[in-house]
């Protein structure tokens, strides 16, 4: 199975119904986002038989030429106060000095899925679209990759990306947690984590290509 087919089925499901009703008329009548044809990007971008890291984010930004179906990830210029904490986490813990901007297309194509819980939200207004299904689905996707028979990081910072390890008790997979980048929590364990050396250190000793976390 990939994520076409997974998709496929989630929406064969009677709350999948509901879900696309209310994204529906959100996108009618409020400008959203992302775009209506990235709000997949994500599953689009990462096939599942690819997948080595699991990043889980909240829900997407919700400013103009922001988001784009990938957790944490911009197509401005501007990078939000979580991806700048982030870049300054993998600059001390990778040793590199990093000047990039905040498209993270070329994690996603190494095979870092950038998941939202929640994929869609109202211009202005954070966590609009929660409670709408979303998190049914990609709970039904952790789900699925933790039935996986590869070797899968999934890197949970903050507590609503750590409610999901109850989802996560196949041994085969590495869980790596700790505070969320967001200015508010970062210096409360984010910082000095050293999540992406520690995921590469994972995936060297199963065998598996790690990933260059910084752009080429």
């Amino acid at each position: 199975m990939g994520w076409k087919e997974f998709i496929e089925e989630e929406k064969q499901q009677p709350y999948y119904a509901i879900l696309k009703e209310k994204v529906d008329r959100e996108y009618a009548q409020y400008r959203c986002f992302p775009d209506y044809k990235k709000i997949y990007h994500a599953f689009s971008k990462t096939k599942m038989e690819n997948v080595k890291v699991v990043i889980l984010g909240q829900d997407p930004y919700h400013e103009e030429n922001q988001a784009h179906g990938l957790a944490f990830s911009v197509l401005c210029p501007d990078l939000p106060p979580s991806l700048m904490n982030i870049y300054k986490e993998m600059s001390s813990d990778l040793n590199v000095y990093i000047q990039q901007d905040g498209n993270l297309d070329y994690l996603a194509e190494q095979g870092v899925l950038l998941l939202n819980t929640v994929l869609t939200v109202r211009k202005g207004q954070a966590f609009s679209h929660r409670d709408f299904g979303w998190e049914t689905l990609t709970d039904h996707a952790i789900q699925k990759l933790n039935e996986l028979n590869q070797p899968i990081v999934f890197i949970l910072w903050g507590a609503a990306a750590q409610s999901k390890m109850r989802f996560l008790n196949n041994p085969m997979h590495h869980i790596i947690k700790s505070a969320h980048p967001s200015p508010l929590s970062a210096y409360r364990g984010f910082f000095g984590s050293r999540p992406f050396s520690k995921a590469n250190q994972f995936l060297i000793a199963n065998h598996i290509t790690p990933i260059k976390w910084v752009k080429a």
